[in-house]
């Protein structure tokens, strides 16, 4: 693994970076690196996390500001070459906006901010980012405006392609078709509202997780 870096990127007002890193690091020992978002430079990284936070405040909307920063502008090259990309929470956000995912993350039914584990079932073996011998796992959510939207085309489009990558078994903020993330046609780029970073030591509530980060370095 050491000869693998993981770049985390790091927006005005992300939260869960450090979460990431000791994940990636204390957990899995991955090397990291923090990329700042105005960098245009991602050469030196093997794999890319856009992680959970508040990107700019959210004060547009959820990943509309992020989008146009200098690192997402360098972004699609990267997903060119196969590299891996995972978006969680608002990193999957900052994805749709970004347009390399379809869909969009919208306010939560209930309008209530939602922190709770999810039971979620593996919907798509597409990029090996999920272990294909137990199709449920277990993730925290945590968000606000994690109510993934898309119209009739869109999910006939992802279901044809094998693009949901989870859906929820008990859908919490009335996510279209309960699905909880999506992926591109590729398969190396990962869009994820439950945090996987959050489900990485036993000791803290379970390991689900794991599987997923690792995936940043190790894929068939």
């Amino acid at each position: 693994m050491s000869n693998f870096t993981v770049g985390i990127v790091v927006f005005p007002g992300s939260n869960c970076d450090r979460d990431m890193f000791w994940a990636l690091e204390g957990c899995l020992g991955i090397k990291t690196k923090f990329i700042w978002h105005e960098s245009s430079d991602i050469s030196g990284v093997d794999s890319i996390v856009l992680p959970g936070g508040f990107s700019y405040g959210d004060y547009l909307r959820c990943g509309a500001v992020a989008r146009f920063s200098s690192l997402i502008n360098s972004l699609d090259d990267f997903v060119k070459t196969g590299r891996r990309v995972i978006g969680i929470c608002n990193g999957f956000q900052i994805l749709t906006e970004s347009g390399f995912l379809p869909g969009a993350l919208t306010t939560n039914k209930n309008l209530d901010f939602i922190c709770n584990d999810c039971e979620l079932e593996i919907i798509t073996s597409k990029g090996s980012w999920f272990n294909s011998s137990n199709n449920k796992i277990n993730l925290p959510i945590a968000h606000g405006e994690g109510r993934y939207f898309c119209d009739e085309d869109t999910f006939k489009e992802l279901s044809d392609n094998d693009l949901i990558a989870l859906r929820y078994l008990s859908n919490p903020n009335g996510s279209s078709y309960d699905i909880a993330g999506v992926i591109n046609k590729e398969g190396n780029v990962l869009g994820l509202m439950p945090h996987p970073e959050r489900a990485c030591d036993g000791t803290l509530g379970g390991n689900d997780g794991l599987f997923t980060l690792k995936s940043l370095i190790e894929f068939s």
